[in-house]
């Protein structure tokens, strides 16, 4: 594994404050969280795929319209057939059992897959992107391929195989914290042995005093969580920035 598997700090951290301006349409057959850039194109855009608190928690919508914001039409649909996790789960919740009960690769695999061919057949869409935060990193690993995704960026990326990360075709940007159980240092080391033998641009930043989530679920009370939250989103839209150009 290039990364281990999801754990409890996959669902903690800090909701945060503010109003979602997208809109809620159906993309491939899943609903979808979307938001347009002011231009309204379609021709760029950031598919994101979420952690396991889903396309209706507060922060990730927030964090579409940011990327709408700087220019990319952005589609975040529904991982989990409407089962996300709870933020801040109660003990004892099983997170194994939930994953188990429709959330594995069989599963989630036909979403982005209909998302994207959507995306490129339906909406228009010329250069795609795609976000993929702890859970939906596995995801960009196994979709960033020519004629699906142009360029990927991960944040804190969770059970990512290191088959997946040997196979990517395409440019990739990782955002790294400082304590994390899931992406730990070797594994962190491992992903740039792997990526140092690709012939593919790559990237990765190591936020210090941070934790896992930090780039979705940081608490922005604290200025150095809140600095490393906005920079880490600031290294998606310039890596796609400069991978998505026509």
């Amino acid at each position: 594994m290039a990364s281990n598997p999801p754990g409890q700090c996959c669902t903690q951290g800090v909701k945060h404050e503010g109003q979602a301006t997208g809109e809620m349409k159906t993309i491939g057959g899943y609903e979808t969280y979307v938001a347009y850039p002011k231009s309204k194109s379609t021709d760029k855009a950031v598919l994101i795929l979420t952690d396991v608190i889903g396309h209706r928690f507060v922060n990730a919508q927030l964090i579409a319209d940011q990327f709408a914001a700087n220019g990319y039409f952005v589609a975040m649909p529904d991982l989990f057939a409407g089962d996300p996790m709870p933020l801040n789960p109660p003990a004892g919740f099983d997170f194994a059992k939930w994953m188990a009960a429709g959330h594995t690769v069989e599963h989630v695999d036909p979403v982005v897959d209909a998302v994207v061919k959507d995306l490129r057949g339906g909406h228009g869409v010329k250069k795609l992107g795609a976000v993929g935060y702890c859970f939906g990193a596995k995801y960009v690993a196994r979709f960033l391929k020519r004629g699906l995704l142009d360029a990927g960026y991960m944040a804190h990326p969770s059970f990512v195989d290191e088959a997946e990360l040997e196979a990517i075709e395409g440019p990739l940007s990782i955002a790294a914290a400082e304590t994390d159980q899931i992406f730990p240092t070797p594994k962190r080391r491992l992903s740039e042995d792997i990526l140092f033998k690709k012939a593919v641009p790559w990237q990765i930043n190591l936020y210090s005093d941070t934790v896992h989530g930090f780039a979705v679920r940081a608490d922005l009370t604290q200025p150095r969580a809140k600095w490393a939250k906005e920079q880490a989103f600031l290294q998606a839209v310039h890596w796609f920035d400069e991978h998505l150009k026509e």
